[in-house]
C-alpha cells in the first residue's frame, strides 16, 4: 500500500460550476477521498494574459496548449467583463463537496490577484485577502474554515506569519518533500505545512511527456516512504482531462495507491514534525517564483 494525499485546486467560476460536480462523481466511482481548495471571490483569471509578455509564461501556455486545456471562457474571464463572484453564485456546489467524505478549505479570495501581487502586498492586504476568503467560505459551509492552500504556491514569510493569526489546522502552501512546521518571524514554529512533492499535469506535458503518456509518468513517481501529495485542477482533470483522471484513479487502485485528504496525513501530535522554512524558489515547468521548503 502506498499512502498518498490528493489535493484538488478550484481556481475559477467554470471550474467550480462544471469541474467540481464531475470530479465528485469520479471520486465516488473509485471510492477516493480528497481535499478541495476553493477560490470564492471574483474570477479574474483572464487577467493573467498580460503575463504573455513574459517569455517563460508564453512558452508554458503554448507547451501545455492552455486555451484548449482550460477553455476560452476561463482564459478570458475577468477581462472583457467583470469577474463573477464564485462564492456568491456557486455556494451550493461548494456545499456538495463538503457534504461528502471530502475535506474543504480555502484556496483564495481573488486567485489571479494573489498570484500576480502577493509578493508586493504588505501584511494588512495579505490578511484582508485571506479573511475575505475564509469569511465567505465559512458562510457557505456554515462553519469555520480550518485549512488552506495558496494559489500557485506563492507563499513568503509574510504569508506564513499572517496565516498564523487565523488558527488553521494546517496549510499546503509550498513545494517540498516532507511535512514540517515553518519558522515564524518571531522565532517560533507555526501551523503545519503539507507541501506538494509531485508535478502537476501542466508542468510536464509538452516538456517531459506527451499527454497520452502522462498517467504512466505520474504513477511511476508514487513511492513508498515519500510524501506523495498530488495536485489536480477542477478546470483540467474535471474538464478536458476528465477521462484521463478517471483512468489514473483506476490504475492507482490497481497499483495499491491509497488517496486520502491531506488533513488525514498529519500525525496525532504535530509537535513531532520537524522545523523548516519557506523561501522563494522555482519549479521546472512553472513560471515565476513560488514557496519552497527549506530545512531549518
Amino acid at each position: 500500500m502506498i499512502e498518498a494525499g490528493l489535493r484538488i485546486d478550484v481556481d475559477t467560476f467554470a471550474g467550480t460550476r462544471d469541474g467540481v460536480p464531475r470530479l465528485l462523481d469520479t471520486l465516488e466511482k473509485h471510492g477516493v477521498r480528497a481535499s478541495f481548495f476553493f477560490s470564492v471571490g471574483p474570477d479574474n483569471m483572464g487577467r493573467h494574459l498580460w503575463r504573455l509578455f513574459r517569455p517563460a509564461f508564453a512558452r508554458k501556455m503554448l507547451r501545455s496548449k492552455a486555451a484548449s486545456l482550460y477553455g476560452w471562457q476561463i482564459v478570458f474571464a475577468g477581462t472583457a467583463w467583470p469577474g463573477r463572484s464564485i462564492g456568491r453564485h456557486l455556494g451550493q456546489v461548494i456545499r456538495e463537496a463538503d457534504s461528502g467524505p471530502h475535506e474543504v478549505g480555502l484556496h483564495a479570495w481573488d486567485h489571479q490577484g494573489w498570484q500576480a501581487r502577493v509578493g508586493r502586498w504588505g501584511d494588512d492586504e495579505i490578511e484582508r485577502q485571506i479573511r475575505q476568503g475564509t469569511d465567505r467560505l465559512g458562510d457557505i459551509l456554515g462553519r469555520a474554515v480550518d485549512c488552506s492552500a495558496t494559489p500557485g504556491w506563492r507563499t513568503n514569510q509574510r504569508v506564513v506569519d499572517v496565516k498564523q493569526r487565523l488558527g488553521l489546522r494546517y496549510n499546503s502552501d509550498c513545494r517540498g518533500s516532507a511535512m514540517f512546521r515553518p519558522q515564524l518571524g518571531d522565532g517560533g514554529l507555526g501551523t503545519p505545512q503539507i507541501p506538494v512533492d509531485l508535478p502537476t499535469y501542466d508542468e510536464v506535458v509538452g516538456a517531459d511527456v506527451r499527454p497520452e503518456d502522462f498517467n504512466d509518468f505520474i504513477l511511476a513517481r508514487f513511492k513508498p516512504g515519500r510524501l506523495n501529495v498530488y495536485t489536480v485542477h477542477a478546470e483540467v482533470e474535471g474538464g478536458i482531462m476528465a477521462n484521463n483522471f478517471d483512468d489514473l484513479l483506476a490504475r492507482a487502485a490497481d497499483q495499491g495507491i491509497h488517496f486520502r485528504p491531506l488533513g488525514e496525513m498529519l500525525p496525532d501530535d504535530v509537535r513531532t514534525l520537524p522545523a523548516g522554512r519557506i523561501e522563494a524558489g522555482t519549479v521546472d515547468g512553472r513560471e515565476g517564483w513560488l514557496g519552497t521548503q527549506v530545512s531549518a
